[in-house]
């Protein structure tokens, strides 16, 4: 195929030309561009002191998506439908999940809680748990901040069961008329419904709502308080914490035989997952460690002038400084601060040290006995466009995440992304100082670490151990640069001829396609939603609370509100008979129990029917609501009347078998279009659906921010690869690693969450760091043949590809050992996306570039001055 005579290095001359104009001055005048960042840093990471007051971990703010529509309808339930917790409390129809302590207690051996052995326990560890005080100075007790069950000063009942055994009976009495999940006790009209509270049930035969019950293994209490009030509601935050405080005080006291109990609270979720960012505080100081050991074990060389571990330990040191300069701007502008950017410095400094390795490697080819400005000038010419490019492909995908609607991914994205914007100018002026400087030392032949000045030629009157430490400066005089690195050696001579061997290349083509097909399996494994036990630490009180909670009580999910949005004539029998038709339609789907429904206006009219009064007539209907309330008090709570006007009403529906995110994804989508589909205005509600809302919205919104990326990658590689068909390689391996990485993640547990689709938008930016490049070298090679060309490519990256991906994954690699679900699941992505990356730009692409020709030739044009020499580590651009 003949080349496309056309030219797309408009951007990358100029460029270029202003990048070495840089480069000369850095090495002419080096302390400027050495101290100013320094000072920079010092004055922005004053807005640290801010840091304290912008920590935004509020769990629904972060991890919801902005806008969802269950936030809406909350408000709308709140409006219309307020609850009175000091005098009518009824935990169903709470608009969000209450303020609660709970303790779920397991029969130990497997048995059944339902003996009175277990029961005195139970009733010993209720009166210790009700006997608790706040420790502020007033002491209120659980009695004066308790949710009322009744207009009396009864607190509401901890668990049905137990309250009918404190009345007088013996658990062994009621056994024997248990039913589940309905039970009516004696003397009383209204059934209890008992899934929130019994669990791990051994049950008679019988499909109604009233199965008899031989056994449960597991028991729950819960132990609501009033919030309705500001005052209350710290008092009673007051009363968890302390309740948090002393429990395991209490559950160790009372030495209890027969049960083993875990405990949860309804600030738990929010105090464990706001620990998450304290734990991973102590990694950093192992992350620097490594890299810092990394680097200068990969920049160091034998000879002791040319060895680079001063620009190896600033390097990292210079990655430090953009993340102050970074998050201390954006602290002193205001932006929150969530525990996801924890994750940022750990990302940013084992990418910031990549450019020092191409910094590095590109001033090796220069020309030894040039001046450091001419050398300083030759680097930025080869480096810094490639650094250039980089950068503005990373922080590209990071700045586009901004537009993602789950504020933890947008803050993750705006503090990494200004991070390396502030490490790309830093690694150009800092970093690039002090290479200048330390090129001052090797001009004058000085020891790298007594900075003395040294021979350059092995003394025959000093011993072999003084020859090694004390001479050098050598270089190749053949070429007038630095010796070259065994590592480019390698890839020169044995890498890269093997990779081309015709037997390899099947090979490679063989394991792509297993490569492939695994990560399309995967894809289709990948589970949606962000499971809440994952915000807290593996070590949590809170971990056995949950799996407690999904083996003994997943069968029945959310109690669901349906609300009439809308004033309606309900004496019209017509409207009820649409209301009721809209009610069917919902109890039709397979994840409601139709017979646990819950309706004031059925109730109603079989207690016209039964006491004979008219509810067609609007006086008479609306008066005799009166006697509705008396039969059932907490109907009052579901009819929003005004004068003679029904503004809005609610009933209630029971949901089960809702075990998985696909369970709640379908269940909220199956309800919300029966309700739109009704001749009546409905709308759905659980305070669990504002969670529920992030089905919507998460893998819309991840392919939409990854396909935005990659066409904006896609133009940024036209703008650097000559050719412009070979920019669709770059596009082949943005979309191959992002399948990758998306189906191994299924592999590994990671699920689709706005956790995990920060890294996906990261695998744009990194994965076109590595294919571009080499398919840039593929183009621009003067070799003729293709296997040439791709030797020729991995001679001059396959060294710093390999340095970049080690150093990357060593800045995250400590976040393996986090307790913190958020962490690993950062280090398990930014893995995949290294190896993958690296596996493309060192196997995959090199051997695919040879089976075309469209890519073999370099347009008609004059090769920019770096494409015409070789870089032992650089990116010529």
């Amino acid at each position: 195929m003949a080349p496309l005579d056309c030219h797309t290095d408009c951007v990358e001359r100029p460029l270029s030309r202003a990048l070495r104009a840089l480069g000369a001055q850095v090495g002419a005048h080096p302390w400027p561009f050495l101290l100013v960042p320094v000072a920079l840093s010092a004055a922005l990471g004053a807005g640290f002191a801010f840091l304290s007051s912008l920590e935004d971990n509020d769990i629904e703010g972060q991890f919801t998506p902005l806008g969802g529509p269950a936030k809406g309808e909350r408000r709308f339930v709140q409006a219309h439908f307020p609850t009175d917790d000091a005098r009518r409390f009824s935990a169903e129809r709470l608009s969000t999940e209450g303020s609660f302590a709970s303790l779920l207690a397991v029969a130990r051996g497997g048995g059944s809680l339902l003996t009175r052995e277990a029961f005195a326990e139970l009733l010993a560890l209720d009166e210790a748990v009700r006997g608790l005080r706040s420790p502020d100075g007033a002491a209120l007790s659980f009695a004066q901040l308790c949710a009322r069950s009744s207009p009396g000063h009864n607190c509401s009942s901890a668990n049905p069961l137990l309250s009918l055994v404190q009345g007088g009976s013996r658990i062994e009495a009621l056994l024997p008329d248990l039913t589940f999940p309905l039970y009516v006790p004696p003397l009383t009209a209204n059934p209890l419904f008992l899934p929130p509270f019994l669990g791990g049930l051994d049950l008679g035969p019988g499909d109604g709502p009233a199965r008899p019950v031989r056994a449960a293994k597991a028991l729950r209490l819960f132990y609501y308080l009033q919030e309705d009030e500001a005052s209350r509601r710290n008092d009673s935050a007051l009363w968890l914490r302390a309740f948090l405080e002393r429990i395991p005080g209490v559950l160790k006291s009372l030495n209890l035989a027969t049960i083993q109990v875990a405990y949860f609270t309804s600030l738990s979720r929010q105090e464990e997952f706001e620990k998450n960012t304290k734990e991973v505080v102590p990694l950093f100081s192992i992350t620097y460690t490594l890299t810092i050991f990394f680097s200068i074990m990969s920049c160091s060389r034998l000879d002791c002038v040319r060895t680079k571990v001063w620009v190896a330990a600033f390097g990292v040191l210079s990655a430090g400084l953009s993340v102050v300069s970074s998050f201390g701007l954006l602290l002193f502008c205001g932006e929150p601060f969530v525990v996801t950017v924890a994750n940022s410095p750990f990302l940013i400094l084992g990418v910031g040290v990549d450019d020092m390795f191409i910094l590095v490697s590109c001033w090796q080819q220069t020309k030894v006995k040039d001046s450091v400005r001419e050398r300083m000038a030759d680097t930025y010419g080869k480096a810094a466009v490639s650094i250039t490019i980089t950068t503005l492909t990373d922080v590209l995908a990071f700045y586009i995440g901004i537009a993602t609607p789950f504020q933890s991914v947008q803050a993750f994205c705006i503090y990494t992304g200004t991070a390396f914007v502030f490490c790309y100018l830093y690694n150009l002026t800092f970093l690039g100082a002090v290479l200048a400087l330390n090129g001052r030392r090797e001009e004058s032949n000085r020891h790298w670490l007594t900075f003395m000045k040294v021979n350059n030629e092995p003394q025959d009157s000093q011993g072999c151990t003084y020859n090694m430490c004390c001479v050098g400066g050598s270089f190749d005089e053949s070429t007038g640069a630095e010796t070259e690195h065994p590592m480019n050696g390698f890839f020169r001579k044995y890498y890269g001829p093997f990779l081309m061997h015709s037997w390899t290349k099947v090979l490679v083509v063989v394991l792509y396609l297993i490569y492939l097909g695994i990560s399309i399996f995967g894809c289709t494994q990948v589970q949606e939603g962000i499971d809440l036990r994952n915000l807290a630490s593996d070590n949590s009180y809170v971990i056995q609370y949950y799996e407690w909670e999904e083996e003994y009580f997943s069968e029945y999910g959310p109690r669901v509100m349906v609300v009439v949005t809308e004033s309606k004539a309900y004496w019209d029998s017509s409207v009820r008979a649409d209301v009721e038709n809209c009610m069917n339609a919902l109890e039709s789907s397979s994840y409601v129990n139709k017979n646990l429904s819950v309706s004031w206006l059925r109730t109603y009219q079989d207690v016209a029917k039964r006491m004979s009064f008219n509810i067609d007539d609007r006086r008479l209907f609306i008066d005799n609501l009166a006697t509705l309330f008396g039969i059932n008090p907490d109907f009052k709570w579901d009819v929003y009347v005004i004068a003679t006007e029904i503004i809005a009403s609610r009933f209630f529906i029971q949901t089960v078998n809702v075990t998985t995110a696909v369970d709640e994804r379908s269940l909220l989508n199956e309800l919300r279009g029966l309700a739109k589909d009704c001749k009546v205005p409905l709308m759905v509600y659980h305070p669990a659906f504002i969670y529920f809302d992030q089905y919507l919205v998460i893998v819309q919104d991840t392919v939409q921010a990854i396909v935005i990326a990659a066409g904006a990658m896609l133009l940024i590689s036209l703008l650097l690869i000559p050719n412009p068909l070979c920019s669709l390689w770059v596009t082949f391996a943005i979309a191959s690693v992002i399948v990758g990485v998306a189906g191994f993640m299924s592999f590994w547990n990671v699920n689709l969450d706005s956790i995990s689709m920060i890294n996906l938008v990261i695998c744009i930016g990194f994965s076109v760091d590595f294919s571009a490049h080499i398919s840039y070298n593929f183009v621009a090679s003067e070799k003729h043949k293709v296997n040439d060309k791709a030797v020729d490519a991995l001679y001059i990256l396959g060294y710093p590809v390999t340095q970049g991906a080690i150093s990357t994954i060593l800045g995250v690699i400590v976040l393996s050992m986090a307790s913190s679900y958020i962490f690993r699941t950062f280090f398990k992505i930014m893995f995949l996306v290294i190896l993958f990356g690296a596996v493309h730009g060192l196997i995959f692409i090199p051997v695919f570039l040879t089976f075309f020709g469209f890519c073999s030739k370099m347009p008609n044009r004059q090769l920019p001055v770096s494409a015409q020499s070789s870089s032992a580590g650089g990116v010529p651009l």
